[in-house]
């Protein structure tokens, strides 16, 4: 069967391949459908396969019966897949292959079908909006830090009216969101008090809440920042710790209602980073953000205000955040939206030798197109103007048509 077919018969197959019974194995029911997990020797569940998608081309929309079809749609947004990894776990063996898609439709994956159909299909269902916002287009959220040690600008905004006027001037270079933090969360960090951290955050929300229509995140962990945020007018919240922090936080987030976006971290910013270790880095975080997710829809958080990142720089050496940037586009398959923030990490230092965060834009503007171009919905930056600049090229070439920028993807 060749990959070059009308959008109609691939389809078609696919919905074959969705249909096929399993039988045997473990079948855990979701929100999502159902799919196979294994037990581990601690209990916890643990996936046995994952696709990740490759070979992207420009999504030109939905196909008619007689145009030639060259991929799948991804995420309803500016790109479509042509091929699969497949990525096998057992136990602590783990296998890498890749496929075509006629291939991965054409197979019998016996145990594996409904885990499989479950992936793929979240790979293909379009975004939902995140407070109002379209996810079917790169999206730019701009760093406030409300702090005096962040690693890259601390102290530049620590007062009020230093930190309005950044966040303005974000949305101006074309930031979608503002972040607001009032807690920095580097490696070796040190908690912040509750009330030091809303003595920072507040004001800062309060007074720019009614100078934009921009989105307004709030970076924290702790519940009572983010019911007082809500409170404000915050619209969405950025938990680093994916609510595993504060013990209050899950039910905090989901009586706010708003979006969350959950980070991938393991132990404390203070020690973190002293010697993190993974039996696989890029399929660990993948199990890691879907208990998470699994834990909100429990609380009642919805999947469709959910956002997941993978947490470069936290619990990561070099060639942690590295495997996963490489495989960003992994973490479709969890059927939500996905961000990156690498904007100045030490990272980029290490890799071409740039001690000062602020000289690390490049290499910033770099990890961010890496991406965009795996269909990431949202990077999370220092530098708005030069990201901006960045993706509005890369969109018009993809494209070939500077009208890529201004209209609708789809």
């Amino acid at each position: 069967m060749s990959w070059y077919q009308s959008g109609r018969e691939i389809v078609s197959r696919g919905r074959f391949f969705f249909a096929k019974a399993w039988k045997g194995g473990l079948q855990l029911t979701t929100g999502r459908g159902i799919y196979v997990q294994d037990h581990n020797e601690a209990g916890s569940m643990q996936r046995s396969i994952y696709l990740r998608p490759i070979g992207f081309i420009p999504n030109g929309g939905k196909a008619s019966e007689e145009e030639v079809w060259g991929g799948m749609p991804l995420a309803g947004g500016p790109l479509a897949f042509t091929a699969l990894e497949i990525i096998e776990r057992n136990g602590a063996r783990v296998e890498r292959r890749m496929t075509g898609l006629s291939e991965f439709f054409e197979r019998d994956w016996g145990r594996h079908t409904l885990p499989a159909s479950d992936l793929f299909e979240a790979l293909g269902t379009p975004r939902s909006r995140i407070g109002g916002l379209s996810m079917d287009r790169p999206r730019i959220m701009g760093i406030v830090n409300v702090t005096p040690d962040s690693f890259s600008d601390g102290g530049q905004h620590d007062t009020v009216q230093a930190a309005v006027d950044h966040a303005l001037r974000l949305a101006d270079e074309g930031a979608d969101i503002l972040d607001i933090g009032g807690e920095s969360t580097r490696p070796g960090s040190d908690a912040v008090a509750v009330d030091d951290e809303l003595k920072r955050v507040l004001p800062v929300l309060e007074a720019l809440r009614d100078k934009t229509d921009k989105l307004i995140s709030v970076d924290t962990r702790k519940a009572k920042v983010m019911r007082l945020a809500a409170e404000a007018g915050a619209d969405i919240l950025n938990d680093v710790s994916a609510l595993t922090y504060d013990p209050d936080a899950l039910r905090t987030a989901a009586e706010t209602g708003l979006p969350v976006m959950l980070m991938h971290a393991i132990g404390d910013p203070k020690t973190m980073n002293d010697n993190p270790v993974y039996d696989d880095v890029v399929i660990d975080v993948f199990d890691f953000l879907e208990r998470r997710i699994h834990a909100c829809e429990a609380a009642g958080i919805p999947r469709s205000k959910l956002i997941v990142d993978p947490g470069i720089g936290f619990a990561k050496l070099l060639h942690h955040n590295v495997a996963v940037l490489s495989a960003m586009s992994l973490y479709h398959a969890l059927g939500v939206p996905v961000l990156l923030g690498a904007s100045r990490k030490k990272l980029i230092g290490q890799l071409c030798n740039v001690d000062v965060a602020r000289e690390r834009v490049p290499g910033s503007i770099a990890a961010a197109l890496s991406s965009v171009a795996q269909g990431v919905q949202t990077v999370r930056v220092h530098d708005v103007a030069a990201t901006r600049q960045a993706i509005a090229v890369w969109m018009a070439a993809l494209f070939g048509d500077e009208r890529a920028l201004a209209e609708p993807i789809r």
